[in-house]
């Protein structure tokens, strides 16, 4: 208890922070950060662009396109209830 508000003490001074900042360790640590998260971001944007012609064909597929063009969901099923009595 008595060094969590030690640590809140020192972290809420201002001019500690800046001088932390300012050091080698904390550099690095935020610069490696940085790197990961930037690679996490491109890997993403290339595995999505990588799947976008595969989710285009599974589409197609699922909504009925790829074997007979022209006809769209709720093709073929009547116009409801004329014919019934």
């Amino acid at each position: 208890m008595v060094l969590r508000r030690v640590l809140l003490a020192l972290l809420n001074n201002p001019q500690l922070i800046e001088k932390l900042s300012e050091s080698r360790p904390i550099r690095a640590a935020a610069r490696i950060t940085a790197s990961a998260i930037t690679r996490g971001q491109l890997g993403a944007r290339r595995a999505a662009r990588d799947l976008r012609p595969g989710l285009s064909r599974l589409r197609d597929s699922f909504l009925g396109r790829t074997e007979s063009p022209g006809r769209g969901p709720g093709a073929g099923r009547g116009t409801g209830r004329s014919g019934r009595q």
